[in-house]
């Protein structure tokens, strides 16, 4: 039991001093965000309200920085993992709606959420596709698709082809990234 207990310590020190060292880091490239976005907006009941052209959310480095905790920074902004079975809505089965962190958007419903096995939350699909991004993402040597929230370009996880029906896609998103929303 202390050998396991080391162990698991030892790889969170190591994964603490790659986040701290990333957090230091300079401003990575900033993505050319357009002025307005369609987003389909939801009420707290998961009603949709109306899909329209919105502000994109811009901030610079500093600005997100202040205005997140240093995990939501690593995450949303530097495109970071969560360990898996550690975030706060892994094994969460509330009913509402998950917004991102960052700026409120409606980004998954909890009817789609599913028991994936693997340590994070997951999802069919989002609450409307125009709130989300998906981009090829190649980094640490794996072909994967990125998904983003489109108003603000935050980092949220990425989607894969082995989830149940019926969309067979299974949105891996960190927890972090996410303000759960009962609804109401």
């Amino acid at each position: 039991m202390s050998q396991r207990r080391t162990i698991l310590l030892t790889l969170a020190a190591g994964g603490g001093a790659v986040a701290l060292g990333r957090w230091w880091m300079g401003p990575l490239p900033v993505r050319q965000l357009p002025a307005t976005v369609r987003i389909a907006e939801f009420d707290a009941s998961g009603h949709l309200l109306r899909t329209g052209d919105v502000p994109t959310v811009r901030k610079t480095d500093a600005e997100w920085k202040h205005s997140l905790a240093v995990d939501q920074y690593m995450m949303t902004r530097r495109a970071d993992t969560e360990l898996a079975f550690a975030g706060e809505y892994w094994n969460f089965h509330g009913d509402g709606l998950y917004r991102c962190v960052c700026c409120a958007t409606a980004l998954f419903d909890s009817a789609t959420k599913f028991e994936s096995g693997t340590g994070w939350p997951s999802f069919g699909a989002p609450i409307a596709p125009e709130n989300v991004v998906e981009a090829s993402d190649t980094s640490w040597g794996m072909s994967r698709t990125e998904v983003r929230c489109r108003r603000c370009d935050a980092h949220l996880g990425h989607v894969f082809p082995d989830g149940p029906p019926p969309t067979g896609l299974r949105y891996c998103i960190n927890s972090v990234c996410l303000r759960f929303v009962q609804r109401g």
